[in-house]
């Protein structure tokens, strides 16, 4: 999938995607309960490159797609816990692992390659490795 692909992906689940100027934020999503809506905000003039829009994009689709959100009061442990959810989705839909293991038998194995391969950014394929190695997104205990 690549990042028009995956806009059409969100409006496509009935997720509402607008480009904000946002001075503290690169991206967030919300659920509106009262109109039952999701929606997420993006700063575009916050990306790098396409593959970092495209990271966020999904992590943020991911939030949507599991109703993976919290408020600012919210508890650190429990921010964690949707942060988490939201990227544990976006690995299984963007780097599931049978592709990856696919791309390692064809010798990309390289954090680098392998993310120029699939068009995220190299922190997601670190996570992606974490959880299918060990069940979990610590990275910096493993990485």
């Amino acid at each position: 999938m690549n990042l028009y692909e995956l806009y059409d992906y969100a409006v496509d689940q009935g997720i509402d995607v607008d480009w904000y100027t946002m001075p503290f934020a690169k991206s967030f999503s919300i659920f509106i309960p009262s109109l039952d809506r999701r929606a997420i905000a993006l700063d575009p003039w916050k990306f790098e490159t396409i593959a970092d829009e495209f990271t966020t994009l999904g992590h943020e689709v991911g939030h949507c797609m599991t109703y993976s959100f919290y408020n600012r009061w919210a508890a650190c442990d429990i921010k964690k816990k949707h942060e988490n959810r939201a990227d544990k989705w976006e690995i299984e839909q963007f780097l599931p692992l049978d592709a990856l293991e696919a791309a390692a038998h064809e010798g990309c194995t390289e954090v680098w390659d392998l993310a120029e391969r699939f068009g995220v950014t190299e922190d997601l394929v670190r996570k992606a490795i974490c959880w299918y190695k060990h069940g979990n997104l610590a990275v910096d205990q493993y990485l």
